[in-house]
């Protein structure tokens, strides 16, 4: 379990899961409109967790800012899409189906 963490392959498992999570999502949805507010919360995770890998098997600190550079702004995007940075076809069909 110790090599697991210390390599990083346990982040890489659960990045597997969040790419399975956002192929289940994008084909779930298809029909009704594309989930963008989601996929941009996915995609935060996602590079959260590259960040933590990479502090995880010493990468350099520019790696590690850039990865929360995505984060912070995937998640911004998602901010917009759902308080109010106007209304696209996305956001008003995938808030209509919840």
């Amino acid at each position: 379990m110790d090599a697991l963490f210390a390599s990083g392959h346990i982040v890489d498992a659960l990045l597997l899961l969040v790419a399975l999570e956002a192929l289940g999502l994008i084909l779930w949805r298809r029909r009704s409109g594309w989930p963008l507010p989601f996929l941009c919360n996915l995609t935060s995770g996602a590079a959260l967790m590259l960040a933590l890998r990479a502090a995880m098997t010493g990468a350099h600190w520019t790696a590690i800012a850039g990865c929360l550079a995505v984060s912070g702004l995937a998640h911004g995007t998602e901010m917009v899409l759902r308080l109010g940075g106007g209304t696209t076809n996305a956001s008003v069909r995938l808030d209509s189906h919840t």
